[in-house]
């Protein structure tokens, strides 16, 4: 059985009781909240593996929480799943900007959601376990801390930017299309779905690329997707 700390957020009582019930099924430890007020509480009080959270919700809504998780150092790294109503592409983008690590549109299939939750939850352990450290130009990326340095100071990346960041620099040199990045990264199809890709990458430009004197890490191969080069190589 699993085991992991789940955390479910979401002001409809009916949603929150069928996840609720498949989340045990499947072995895991379920805490439940019904605003953003109460949910901060419980993951301030519990060692919470993974949130599950509804963006729209009384008190504090879900972008409000997902905002207060990434800020902090002793939560930014939990993962989270957004909920989101459908259509509100707005929201998804947002919430995506935000730090949140998957979103999934209601009504959703409750089969997609717990492989969605294994999905991150393994990714989660996979980098735990893994002890490799990557250097590249001005970058250090230490995958069993899940931290990148530049210059000697930690930068402040989200799980996804993290594992985006790493997956590029271990196949630097070759061209990633976003197709290929979303089913990597995600670990499912995203049904086309590349704006993610692009939200997260101009996110984490944003954050390795931030002065005049660094080179650009990440080029855009139009039409097809991204490329990471060395600073001290030529671009083809």
């Amino acid at each position: 059985m699993a085991g992991e700390k789940i955390l479910v957020a979401d002001d409809e009582i009916h949603i929150v009781e069928l996840i609720k019930y498949n989340l045990e099924n499947n072995g895991y430890k379920v805490y439940i909240a019904q605003d953003g007020r109460e949910a901060l509480k419980i993951i301030n009080e519990k060692d919470i593996d993974l949130i599950i959270l509804d963006i729209m919700m009384p008190e504090v809504d879900g972008l409000e929480v997902c905002k207060t998780l990434k800020r902090k150092e002793s939560t930014q790294n939990i993962p989270v799943i957004m909920l989101t109503a459908k259509g509100e592409e707005f929201d998804k983008i947002l919430g995506l900007e935000l730090g949140a690590d998957d979103y999934i549109t209601k009504p959703f299939s409750v089969r997609e959601l717990m492989a969605r939750v294994k999905v991150v939850l393994r990714r989660v352990v996979t980098d735990s376990e893994t002890n490799d450290t990557l250097k590249i130009g001005s970058l250090l990326i230490d995958v069993s801390k899940h931290e990148v340095l530049k210059n000697g100071e930690k930068l402040d990346l989200t799980l996804k930017e993290f594992e985006l960041l790493k997956l590029l620099v271990t196949n630097k040199g070759k061209v990633l299309t976003r197709d290929s990045l979303l089913d990597r990264i995600w670990g499912y199809e995203y049904y086309g779905e590349t704006r993610t890709v692009d939200v997260h990458i101009r996110h984490l430009r944003q954050k390795i690329e931030n002065d005049d004197k660094n080179p650009q890490y990440i080029e855009t191969i139009r039409g097809i997707g991204y490329r990471f080069n060395s600073p001290s190589e030529p671009k083809s």
